[in-house]
């Protein structure tokens, strides 16, 4: 089934930044019991950051070529991760309220930078308006039909036993909505309605698949595209997510899969199996078996979804990219190049870059460290050079994927449009790999081939490239002439 995705996202990078750790600005009043910026961050502490902090920012993030951005949660919460909400239509006092962030929105959108937020609408904090007053006034609140109820006094605060409502996953300050109320309902689709008119550029929508209400999610699509039909809906969906992209749901969903894959064959011998991102078991993957998950993975959804899937390497949901690839940075440069050839959007989370570790959650959400002789500069210029060349080639971001080689640690594959070629070489062993690369159809006669940075012409024998793949070494190869 074909159906339209925004457009605006196939052209995306993304930069995922978990707001109360990015930046903090002096400009904004704070209160005193903070946790030092740099400092290894805690489950309940706070670090402070701010949309102001930002705001200031912004040449850093255009500098590197982002021109979308996904917030996890910024709306009112007494968590640092902002997944309790408290008020959906108030922006966190400490990330400087919904003054700060208008002006943000504003400046971000005057630079051609998208902004996508992060909505929560399985559960509640339990300081919402709603579960509050069921606190305060029992079986008489009016409100006792938004959430669904199994006992008085509500065990909201007693660690002891059980709570006597239903919250996600047993946690007792995560009380679920009761979505089958239509008053529910109305007040949901509202937010969302509220913050796209607003300037939002989209939703990502927390553990969707949580939500059974019949017609649920159909209805926030059709309200979301009638105010914006470019509106990005996107779906935290760690499996195959087939049945919630056809049309009726989401654009596309974060590519846990993809980011699975890129672990198993990138990360080679330095792979640490014994991170179980979202409960997945990482497995080490030769360049065969990673072409056949490359392959399942395009072969998944229709290629308008293909186009928008949310490509990422990391979140804040698992340990960072680095961290599972042993810190080997240049399996993270080979894994980011691959993120910016394939199709899709791809996302960097906040610091991957310059090289932050992290582990398990909290450590994967460490403060990012403004001091630069912090930075892994040639990391970053790596990330730089990677985004540029998918900038500068719609044929990296829309073009054919057609898998050419994959053999031992190398895999080889073609991006193609109408107007430009490119062969994409990967070695990610520990030794040089001499590789014959059948190019078939996929040149014209006397079409030759370069390095897309040195412009070194590459051996092209008949239609076969015959080359030498350097050990833990990417690729990028151009067609010329013909």
């Amino acid at each position: 089934m074909t159906f339209a995705t925004p457009e605006w996202v196939k052209d995306a990078v993304f930069y995922q930044i978990f707001p109360d750790r990015f930046a903090r600005s002096e400009r904004l009043t704070k209160p005193a019991n903070l946790e030092g910026w740099d400092a290894p961050p805690t489950r309940y502490g706070f670090k402070g950051g701010d949309f102001q902090g930002i705001l200031e920012h912004l040449d850093y993030l255009e500098d590197l070529g982002i021109n979308a951005i996904y917030f996890n949660p910024i709306f009112q919460s007494p968590a640092n991760h902002r997944y309790h909400t408290h008020d959906y239509f108030r922006v966190d006092p400490i990330l400087g309220g919904n003054e700060a962030f208008r002006a943000f929105l504003e400046a971000a959108h005057s630079r051609g930078i998208r902004v996508i937020l992060d909505a929560v609408f399985n559960h509640t904090g339990r300081g919402f308006f709603a579960f509050d007053h069921i606190l305060e006034n029992g079986a008489q609140s009016p409100y006792l039909d938004w959430y669904t109820v199994k006992g008085f006094p509500l065990r909201a605060f007693d660690s002891r036993r059980k709570p006597n409502y239903e919250c996600w996953w047993n946690k007792r300050e995560l009380p679920k909505l009761n979505t089958d109320n239509p008053r529910v309902r109305a007040y949901l689709y509202s937010v969302a309605e509220y913050w796209l008119n607003q300037g939002i550029d989209g939703w990502r929508l927390d553990v969707p698949q949580e939500i059974k209400t019949p017609g649920f999610w159909e209805e926030f699509r059709r309200r979301v595209k009638a105010i914006n039909p470019e509106a990005y809906i996107l779906g935290e969906i760690w499996r195959d997510a087939t049945a919630w992209l056809q049309g009726r749901h989401f654009d596309a969903v974060m590519n846990y899969g993809f980011n699975r894959a890129c672990a198993g064959f990138f990360g080679g011998d330095a792979l640490n199996r014994e991170y179980r991102p979202g409960g997945f078991k990482l497995r080490r993957l030769d360049a065969k078996r990673f072409g056949r998950e490359v392959d399942r993975l395009l072969s998944l959804y229709d290629w308008n979804v293909t186009l928008v899937q949310f490509n990422l390497l990391g979140s804040h949901d698992e340990p960072r990219f680095l961290t599972v690839v042993g810190k080997d940075k240049q399996r993270l440069r080979l894994a980011t190049l691959f993120q910016m050839t394939f199709p899709g959007a791809p996302s960097i989370y906040y610091g991957d870059e310059i090289g932050m570790l992290g582990g398990p959650d909290p450590d994967c959400r460490r403060a990012f460290p403004w001091s630069e002789s912090l930075w892994d500069h040639e990391l970053r210029d790596d990330f730089k050079r990677f985004i540029a060349l998918r900038h500068a080639h719609p044929a990296l971001r829309r073009g054919d994927f057609i898998t050419l080689y994959a053999k031992g640690e190398s895999y080889v594959y073609a991006r193609r449009d109408a107007q430009e070629t490119f062969v994409i070489l990967f070695n990610v062993g520990d030794r040089p790999d001499e590789i014959a690369v059948d190019l078939g159809d996929l040149v014209a006669p006397g079409t030759a081939f370069q390095d897309v940075w040195t412009h070194t012409p590459a051996p092209l024998e008949s239609e076969t490239l015959k080359l030498t793949l350097p050990p833990l070494s990417g690729q990028v190869l151009q067609a010329v002439g013909a």
